[in-house]
């Protein structure tokens, strides 16, 4: 038990070395997946991701979620917009307009509540895809309660969200945006004495009566399904460690 302890230790010295001595702040940043050659990182106020224009939405969103930031009072706004930060331009209010789909947040508008700012980042179209109604208010609504469950009891978290991306989707609107088939979540918790990591994987469908644990999948399986690397800042033995494994019991004790 004392080698393992050991062992997150040093990990956890190297992260905090590479924090001071890296090259860019933004390659520090914990919970941000491998950034792949001419994509761009565009970070807002708590979040950051990587557009994706062929399908009009964001390939991923990553973000920094601690205790503080889920108990936010900030009103909701409800003001969807373009992403003044995304120089080709993103969806729009008319491409959902009677397309049967919900404008669905991939960072929650309630995990960005701790701020107006932040609020308002949230409706951003850059981190909006389309999701069916029975999908977004159903059994991806619980999870992304849960992920804020984590986040209170265990007080910090990392949290990379998306669509499944791939060629030949279905799309809405004038601009095209492609209608994923499924959703992901990844997520990490890191303490001094333990590192557990869990995954989901959704189809964009109605999902009546089921624990989202059902949906769980290994940060291995994921990266296989999304061709992401996900969390790659974690020292190469942790990272291989406990990627491999799905490890329900740890999060079902942290979800009220």
């Amino acid at each position: 038990m004392k080698i393992k302890y050991i062992a997150i230790f040093c990990a956890l010295l190297i992260i905090e070395i590479s924090n001071i001595y890296g090259q860019k702040n933004i390659e520090r940043k914990l919970e941000l997946p491998k950034i792949v050659k001419n994509e761009e990182v565009i970070c807002h106020t708590y979040y950051c991701f990587v557009y994706n224009e062929e399908h009009e939405q964001a390939k991923w969103v990553a973000y920094h979620l601690t205790d503080k930031m889920v108990n936010g009072d900030e009103p909701r706004d409800d003001n969807f917009k373009s992403d003044p930060a995304v120089s080709t331009g993103t969806a729009e209010l008319s491409d959902y307009k009677s397309s049967g789909y919900d404008r669905g947040h991939l960072a929650p508008a309630a995990d960005m509540s701790i701020t107006k700012t932040s609020m308002e980042e949230s409706f951003f179209f850059s981190n909006i895809s389309p999701q069916l109604p029975g999908f977004n208010r159903g059994l991806w609504k619980s999870l992304e309660s849960s992920v804020r469950d984590f986040a209170k009891n265990l007080k910090s978290i990392y949290v990379v969200t998306g669509p499944l991306l791939k060629p030949y989707l279905p799309v809405i609107g004038k601009n095209e945006v492609s209608v994923p088939q499924e959703f992901f979540k990844a997520i990490l918790f890191i303490s001094d004495t333990l590192i557990s990591e869990i995954a989901f994987i959704m189809p964009n469908k109605k999902l009546n009566n089921q624990s989202i644990f059902k949906y769980a999948v290994s940060i291995d399986e994921l990266e296989k399904r999304a061709d992401i690397d996900l969390f790659p800042s974690l020292p190469y033995f942790l990272e291989k460690k406990t990627e491999k494994q799905c490890d329900t019991i740890f999060w079902q004790h942290f979800s009220n």
